[in-house]
């Protein structure tokens, strides 16, 4: 689950807006942060980037629960909503944070975990193909689990396992349609090579069936 780890992240108010104001934050370590939701206004704030690196890059990742402390008064609890990552420097520029309110179910994504030896695997020579690796759920932000566990171990070849087959829990819904595939068990064909002709061997000419030239010549006589 989403356990709190009293993570505390110190931020301050922005008062720049422009794209300007943006490239000084980023320059100086620090990313521009958007935190909505609850009873609250939307609030836009600098934090310091290694803060929030260090964050995503932890077991919980964006679903975190964690403090943000602005100007050193007005404290927080969040976890990240969205996030932006500059596609060539793969890094963070931008975040948006969701208050949590007590009582309030949030929607969250996690990771599917495939547990388990296929028996089309085991013993039919079977490939086993994850299809989906994540699911949005809805639950109490501290009721999100890590990831969901899927036990693949009687999947046969050519069949294949729903998110309906996921169990059900009280405490965690899942938003995804029933019949969306996760996994199946497929079989990979082996595609016949013919083997290359040997270095310095003549190719085999084909059987004349048929009588020769001479011997065509030769039948019936030349009446005289």
């Amino acid at each position: 689950m989403a356990e709190k780890k009293d993570i505390i992240i110190k931020a301050t108010r922005r008062e720049g807006r422009g794209k300007n104001d943006s490239r000084r934050a980023r320059r100086a370590g620090q990313v521009p942060v958007t935190i909505y939701g609850g009873a609250g206004e939307a609030v836009a704030a600098l934090a310091q980037l290694s803060d929030l690196a260090a964050i995503l890059r932890s077991d919980t990742g964006r679903n975190t629960i964690f403090t943000v402390d602005i100007d050193g008064g007005e404290a927080t609890e969040v976890m990240f909503a969205d996030r932006q990552i500059d596609p060539v420097r793969s890094r963070l520029v931008h975040a948006d944070f969701k208050r949590l309110v007590k009582g309030q179910k949030i929607e969250a994504t996690v990771p599917l975990r495939l547990v388990g030896e296929p028996i089309g695997v085991r013993e039919e020579a079977g490939v086993l193909e994850q299809i989906i690796r994540e699911i949005e759920i809805r639950c109490q932000p501290r009721d999100i689990p890590e990831h969901l566990d899927v036990d693949v171990t009687n999947l046969g070849v050519h069949q294949v396992l729903h998110v309906s087959d996921i169990p059900a829990t009280a405490d965690v819904e899942i938003l995804a349609e029933p019949d969306t595939v996760i996994a199946t068990v497929s079989v990979v064909k082996e595609e016949v090579v013919e083997a290359p002709p040997v270095e310095g061997e003549a190719p085999a000419e084909p059987e004349v069936i048929g009588k020769g030239k001479k011997e065509e010549e030769g039948e019936g006589g030349t009446e005289s």
